[in-house]
């Protein structure tokens, strides 16, 4: 949605995947838009609701999938209800984000929060010459990433004329004539236009009235095969947590992959397979002007909190071959177990190959490989993509002195 709001000449409903009238022509899906189901009645198999003109409807079930996914936080602040204060979670919330920046002339949009959507709807809207401001509560740029990572794509940020505003406890929103203001300490910011970017959280609730069990995050617990605590009922999507491939333990990590596999899965189980899904690392990717940032498993301190001891590495390298013309800087962070040996994760940031690169660190964490192993991976060789050796393999020949 993003990439759609930087473009003013294209449409939301382009990235509509799949209309509900082929569900209903094409597959013969009895698909109910505009009902809203209220509650689910585990013993009776039956869930309750509403339709659009507001009559109770019953829908019995012999299996039931929960994939109401997340909704965007929005902190309670005064004037966080006012006119041109808004989120990015569905295509609704697109559309009108396009409507207004049109019909209201925007020139300035002030950005609560420095997640992956407030980077990419930063891009978006400096693409669109609107000028942008973010601003956060907490200290840190970045709290998860590697400091010196950070310090890059924060330059980043700032060299492309957006100001970042950290360590602001945000007091209110109020109208400033035909605008808004946001009032912090010592500090107010204005613009036509605030995007609320710091966080999701699950749509759980139908879950919990029903007394199935929660996990992180008031995330949905699901078994490998994706059941809840009714064997009848299962969760996906961004409702649900996972088991993390390097701790082993149970975390709320919504990301788009998950979510589709997580679906697949629960369509075969219910059809009488047994498909269980391994977990997941964490692994990420976004783009912010023109870096590429990426990350896959724990950070240093996920890692201490996990009860590993962890040991970190950071190097500077280069994208493609010595003298290789259009050589760009590439960063690269890992994270091992002094304990173990084991690689726990890893950050990269460039304006190319990152993106790429973190998939050989993701498919490391899944195989549980140590930093030793990692380093010994035959990663393949050409002047225009990178030097002999690649950058995580510098990495994990560095890290592999302090693990």
């Amino acid at each position: 949605m993003p990439y759609n709001v930087a473009d003013a000449t294209r449409d939301m409903d382009d990235l509509i995947v799949r209309p509900a009238h082929v569900f209903k022509e094409k597959q013969g899906i009895d698909v109910r838009i505009q009902h809203r189901a209220e509650a689910i009645d585990p013993a009776g198999k039956i869930v309750t609701g509403r339709n659009a003109a507001g009559e109770p409807f019953q829908i019995p079930y012999d299996k039931l999938l929960i994939a109401t996914g997340a909704r965007a936080v929005m902190p309670k602040l005064a004037g966080i209800d006012s006119p041109g204060v808004m989120a990015l979670k569905d295509l609704e919330d697109g559309r009108r984000i396009k409507v207004f920046i049109k019909e209201q002339g925007v020139k300035k949009v002030v950005i609560l929060g420095m997640g992956y959507i407030a980077f990419e709807m930063c891009e978006a809207f400096r693409a669109r010459g609107i000028e942008v401001e973010m601003i956060k509560p907490r200290p840190v740029f970045i709290p998860w990433m590697n400091e010196q990572l950070a310090s890059v794509v924060k330059k980043e940020v700032e060299a492309n004329q957006v100001k970042v505003h950290l360590g602001q406890p945000i007091e209110r929103i109020a109208r400033n004539g035909k605008g808004l203001r946001v009032t912090c300490p010592g500090l107010q910011l204005d613009g036509d236009m605030v995007l609320v970017a710091v966080g999701v959280r699950p749509n759980s609730e139908l879950a919990e009235n029903a007394g199935l069990v929660l996990g992180p995050g008031k995330s949905v617990a699901v078994d490998r095969m994706l059941r809840t605590s009714d064997p009848d009922i299962y969760a996906a999507g961004d409702c649900a947590d996972a088991f993390h491939v390097v701790t082993g333990q149970r975390t709320w990590i919504p990301l788009a992959l998950r979510a589709n596999r997580a679906g697949w899965a629960v369509a075969d189980n219910v059809l009488g397979g047994k498909v269980e899904l391994q977990g997941v690392a964490g692994t990420a990717v976004f783009k912010v002007f023109d870096l590429e940032v990426a990350r896959t498993g724990l950070s240093v301190e996920e890692a201490r909190k996990g009860g590993f001891e962890p040991a970190e590495v950071v190097i500077q390298s280069q994208t493609r071959a010595h003298k290789h013309p259009g050589s760009l800087t590439i960063h690269v962070q890992l994270v091992g177990d002094k304990k173990t040996g084991r690689l726990l994760g890893a950050q990269i940031v460039g304006k190319e190959g990152a993106a790429h690169r973190i998939n050989a660190a993701a498919v490391a964490l899944h195989a549980k490989m140590s930093v030793e192993e990692f380093g010994q991976s035959d990663l393949a060789y050409a002047p225009p993509f990178g030097p002999t050796w690649d950058p995580v393999l510098t990495a994990a020949n560095q890290l592999v002195k302090a693990v």
